[in-house]
This record gives structure tokens, C-alpha cells and sequence, in this order.
């Protein structure tokens, strides 16, 4: 299952097992480990996997439920309030089900299991569900004070504004008032049509789940910046007025005196960082920016836990408050001229410096043949640009001036980009630019260097039997590593056991022994409320552009291998798949709350599928580069 800021829900659950008087059992503990071993055929016993009794399911219609009635007993007949349920070969099972309520907002399971006259299992398993706001019975007007958007403390300079968003009585008149100020700030219907939740669009199979209509309690409204501690949001319905105070806290910034910071994410001197710090276009957003420690900008916004950089007059990117530092009062903000810039052949790369005034904010931007380097907050005065004619894989250099504070570098290369990075060097800017390797078409692993990535621990999904991701994982990458050497690359695990791993060192071990490709290996699973059977399959995400058709190599050979849903490709925002020296790809071959695929990945023949699919997936991409 996935890691990183856009992450799936992670499965990782306790499972409750119900004995043979039909009593529940204390909850077991949340698990960081396989199982012991099962007998082949066990005793009828009722296991649930999922949901658990500590966190509220996120759905309210209806949700899924998994766990299994003993090892090896396909042969039980079960029931989840009176509705039949499949049971596999293998003794799991999974069911949609609507979810039934009662007045405290659990939901009740009736589970009966029964295996011919003798063997008969029953008991009712409760779980909370997470309970959305609503009104007070009889109520005319009321506010859902939940919906507030945004709420925590704001700063922004004076003349920018803030859009509010509430829920409220449909048809009400809906207002904020601050404390001691005379204007009020009045909300009008938002007409756009509901949005439907993250999970059901990124495993979403039938489209008339997008098109829901509009929300006629949901209003919208324009805030100025203004410093505002006491906020009062009124919904009027004829003579009856709701009140709430809106846990919002705005103060204003003086644009005559910038703030200026330099980025830092190991003020504690660990030195266990990836000496990044992630820039984002919303405060949380998904990371488009990635700054060297020590990038200095100005600061002119605050979001909770987010500062906002101003890094040239049109463009703004967030950051973890957490990684900022305030320079002395007076510092000047970064900026000035972009000097002449100089281009170093070498065997394995090419290294680009660019003199700059101050560590100013920039941004690598690929093509498939070719890289820009966008410098934000300079002016270009670049009078030559050598790069040597004699490279073959540079074969044209450029500067532009697209903005009068924005200076873009272009690198025209005579192949794909395959990997580059980028680190401060005194007063410049250095780019380094890996050239391709040399692929033989004929046998084209042969000399690559390989590192899978087994995902997980921690965390890690479960399946209805208790199967544990990283325990199939790294069986599937053992066995896709005997494959890839087969055809003669050298291929390196990021873990051979189940101790955790951090993020940051498995995409570290990758860089520092040079891989040509990197895989990341994981088994899916859904968010609440989505439906399995009809959403499941195989998918593979890339982060980087180079790293596409890798991506699409895989899912072609996952797909034609392992025989189930072709979920497609997509760009992910994820850790693994992030770091720019390497082509790289995260899989999610198969659901491991799926009966018959946790059972393939639990079995010798399914996990060579898998690696199959793995191994043939970044063969074919190889052979195509070797094209």
C-alpha cells in the first residue's frame, strides 16, 4: 500500500476474534508482524481484519468488512446481516454491505457461519461510524460548525483576500460579523456541484460518481484581509437566527518590510534529512517545488502550520512553517543578476554552475528531451553559456527572460533525460545531468544496476487472512531480483527483512549505488466507502516525467501476468518515486483485501507472478530505451 503526502487508508487493523460460544474476545493489538503460522484446515472460528473497534469507519451508506472463518475453510456457508457472503478456498472473506446504525452512530454486524449440521458460529460485531453533522431535531436555522473553510490563524498582507465556506439552513441568509467592526461580510450559494470524495476518484470505475448535484446548505463568501480574533457567522430564516464563533484568527502584514527566511529541515543537526524542503502551489497541496537547505525568500503569508514564499512577483509557494528561519530584521530580499553560466562534461554526467547573487528559489523543469531550470526572484546578464560543442548529449543551450524576475535555463538534450539533481556549491547553483546508459538492445539488463524497493514496514495493509503486506512484498521482490539477475543486471533490495525503513533511505540507498531503475513493490488497498469489487485492479504510479514509461511498461506486464483489472497508470505524489537521479515506479499489483488476490499473493506460483510481471515490466522498458 502506498506512502507519501496523497497516501491510501492504511488497513493495518486489529482483528477480533469471536470463539466458539459466539462471545467476542478482548480486541487483539494492532499487529507490526505476521502472524504464527496456521494449521492447513482450522476449527470454525469468525476473524474480522476490518473494520476495528478504535477508529470510526469514513462512510455512511454502506462499507466494506473482511476476515476469514478458519484457514482452508471454502467449504462455510456465511451470512452479515442476513446477506450471503462468498467465502473463498482459503477460508477469507469480503462483503459490501449497508452499514445499519444505531441511535449512538455504530454500526452492527451479524455475522453467521455455518459448515454442514455440525459447526455453527454467530455474533454481532459493532463499530463506530464517524458522524456527520447534523442539525438539532426541529431546528429552523442552524450553522454546521464542522464545515468551516478555513479555520486556525491566518496572515496575509492588507488588500488580499480570503474565501470562506460554510454550511447552513438551505435558503438562509448567511453573514460573519467581527467584533468592533461595523461592516459585514455576506455569503452567497455555492452553485458548483458537490465533489465527490478523493477515493472515489482515484479508484472510481463509473463516472456518474463524479456528477453529483450541487449542495443547496453550502454557501461562499470573500474576505478581505483584515485582522479579525472575534468572528461571529450568523444563518437567518425568517425571524430565527443561528450563532457560531468561527475559529478564525487573521492578522495582516506590512509588504514594506518582507520578511526574509532561509529553508532548513535539520535545525536539530540530524543529519537523517533529505536536505529538501517541499514547496506546494496550496498550503498541504502536492509537492511542486523541491528547495536545497539554505534557499532564502521572503515570507508573506502564514497558514497554520504553512508559511507562504513570495519567489518572484507572480508565483508563491508554501512551506512547513516547521523548516523556515527568520533572518534579522532588514535582510534584503534574495535577488539581482544571473551571471554567465559554464557546462563540464564528464563520463557519467554533466555538471551546469550558475553564479547567482544569493540562494535563490528555483525549480527543474523536464521535457522528455530537454531540462529547464527556472531561477525565480534574478534578472538574466548572461553574456555567453559555454557547454562544449563536442558533448553529443547536450545539443543546444538557451536562456530567457519569461518574467522581469523569472530567468529560464534550457538544456537541449540529444536523448531522454534519465536523472538529474541539484545541490548549492558556494555562490552557485549546481545542476547535475546523468547520461543515459548504454543499453543493449539484445540483452538489455545486462550490466544495470536494479534496486527494488519491498514496501513497507511500517505500516503495511492486511489481508482478510491476516496476511501482511511487507511480508509479500519482500517475497515478491526476492523473487523478482532472481529473475532480473537471470538476465544479467545486478539488483539490490532496500530491506531483506521486515525491520522498518523510513522513506528518505530506501530513495537514499537507491541514489548512493548509482540504480538505474528504481521499483517500488506494494499491495493495495481501498479507502471506506468504495467499493471493492467493482474498484480493484492493478496500478502504477510515477512522480517525474521521464519516469512514464517505466510506468506504463509495468502495468502492461502486471496486467497481461496477473490477469485482473487494469486500473492504469498515474502521476502519484509519492516519496518513493520522487527523487529525480532515476527512472522510477511504485506497483500496486494486487488488493490485498481481495480474497483471491491476498491468496495469490500469499501463495509461491502468485508471487512469481508478480516478479514476472516486475522483471518483464523493466526489461521492456530498457529494451525500449535501447530503441
Amino acid at each position: 500500500m502506498l506512502s507519501g503526502s496523497l497516501r491510501h487508508m492504511r488497513l493495518v487493523s486489529a482483528a477480533l476474534f469471536f470463539a466458539a460460544t459466539g462471545c467476542a474476545a478482548p480486541a487483539a493489538r494492532r499487529e507490526s508482524g505476521p502472524s504464527a503460522p496456521a494449521p492447513a484446515h482450522e476449527p470454525l472460528a469468525i476473524t474480522i481484519v476490518y473494520p476495528d473497534t478504535a477508529d470510526p469507519i469514513q462512510a455512511q451508506d454502506s462499507n466494506f468488512v473482511f476476515g476469514s472463518v478458519g484457514r482452508g475453510r471454502g467449504d462455510v456457508t456465511l451470512s452479515i446481516n442476513d446477506r450471503p457472503v462468498t467465502v473463498h478456498a482459503s477460508g477469507s472473506w469480503l462483503a459490501w454491505v449497508p452499514l445499519q446504525q444505531d441511535s449512538l452512530g455504530k454500526a452492527h454486524f451479524h455475522i453467521v457461519a455455518r459448515a454442514g449440521a455440525a459447526e455453527l458460529r454467530e455474533t454481532t460485531f459493532v463499530a463506530p461510524v464517524a458522524q456527520p453533522f447534523r442539525p438539532a431535531p426541529g431546528a429552523v436555522a442552524w450553522i454546521d460548525t464542522t464545515s468551516f473553510t478555513p479555520t486556525d490563524t491566518l496572515a496575509f498582507p492588507a488588500g488580499e483576500g480570503i474565501r470562506l465556506s460554510v454550511r447552513a439552513t438551505p435558503g438562509a441568509r448567511v453573514r460573519l460579523r467581527m467584533e468592533g467592526k461595523t461592516e459585514v461580510v455576506w455569503f452567497v450559494p455555492d452553485t458548483l456541484p458537490e465533489e465527490p470524495t478523493w477515493g472515489v476518484r482515484a479508484f472510481g470505475t463509473d463516472t456518474t460518481a463524479y456528477r453529483l448535484p450541487p449542495a443547496a446548505d453550502r454557501y461562499v463568501a470573500w474576505l478581505p484581509a483584515q485582522l479579525v480574533c472575534d468572528a461571529i457567522v450568523e444563518a437567518i430564516v425568517g425571524t430565527d437566527t443561528a450563532r457560531a464563533v468561527w475559529p478564525l484568527v487573521v492578522d495582516t502584514l506590512d509588504r514594506s518590510h518582507p520578511a526574509v527566511i532561509v529553508l532548513n529541515d535539520d535545525t536539530a543537526h540530524t543529519g537523517k534529512t533529505d536536505s529538501l524542503t517541499v514547496g506546494k502551489a496550496v498550503p498541504y497541496g502536492t509537492y511542486n517545488w523541491f528547495f536545497p537547505l539554505g534557499t532564502s525568500a521572503v515570507a508573506n503569508g502564514r497558514w497554520a502550520g504553512q508559511t507562504r514564499l513570495q519567489l518572484s512577483r507572480g508565483t508563491v509557494a508554501w512551506v512547513n512553517t516547521a523548516d523556515v528561519v527568520p533572518l534579522a530584521a532588514g535582510t534584503p530580499p534574495p535577488g539581482g543578476i544571473v551571471g554567465s553560466v559554464r557546462l563540464v562534461a564528464g563520463p557519467r554526467s554533466l555538471v551546469l554552475h550558475v553564479p547567482l547573487p544569493a540562494h535563490v528559489p528555483f525549480k527543474v523543469e523536464e521535457d522528455e528531451r530537454s531540462l529547464t531550470l527556472r531561477l525565480y526572484g534574478v534578472a538574466s546578464d548572461v553574456n555567453w553559456m559555454q557547454h562544449g560543442g563536442a558533448d553529443p548529449y547536450v545539443t543546444r543551450m538557451s536562456y530567457a527572460q519569461p518574467t522581469s524576475d523569472e530567468v529560464t535555463i534550457t538544456l537541449s538534450l540529444a536523448g531522454r533525460v534519465w536523472g538529474y539533481r541539484t545541490h548549492w556549491s558556494g555562490r552557485d547553483l549546481v545542476l547535475e545531468i546523468r547520461r543515459p546508459p548504454a543499453i543493449d538492445p539484445r540483452r538489455p539488463l545486462a550490466g544495470r544496476t536494479i534496486v527494488l524497493d519491498p514496501g513497507h514496514p511500517p505500516l503495511g495493509a492486511k489481508g482478510p487472512s491476516g496476511l501482511w503486506e511487507p511480508v509479500a512484498t519482500l517475497a515478491v521482490a526476492q523473487q523478482a531480483k532472481a529473475l532480473l539477475e537471470q538476465g544479467g543486471a545486478t539488483v539490490l533490495l532496500t530491506r531483506t527483512d521486515s525491520t522498518p525503513i523510513d522513506l528518505f533511505p530506501r530513495t537514499q540507498f537507491a541514489e548512493q549505488h548509482d540504480a538505474d531503475v528504481l521499483v517500488s513493490i506494494h499491495a493495495n488497498a481501498l479507502p471506506d466507502g468504495v467499493n471493492p469489487f467493482v474498484n480493484n485492479g492493478t496500478s502504477v504510479n510515477y512522480f517525474n516525467a521521464r519516469s512514464s514509461p517505466l510506468a506504463r511498461a509495468l502495468d502492461r506486464a502486471l496486467v497481461a501476468e496477473l490477469g485482473v483489472h487494469d486500473l492504469g497508470m498515474g502521476r502519484g505524489d509519492y516519496a518513493l518515486v520522487r527523487d529525480p537521479w532515476m527512472p522510477s515506479a511504485l506497483t500496486e499489483g494486487l488488493f490485498m483485501m481481495i480474497p483471491e488476490q491476498e491468496a495469490l499473493l500469499a501463495s509461491p506460483a502468485g508471487r512469481l507472478r508478480y516478479a514476472r510481471g516486475v522483471a518483464k515490466g523493466i526489461e521492456e522498458f530498457l529494451r525500449e530505451v535501447a530503441r
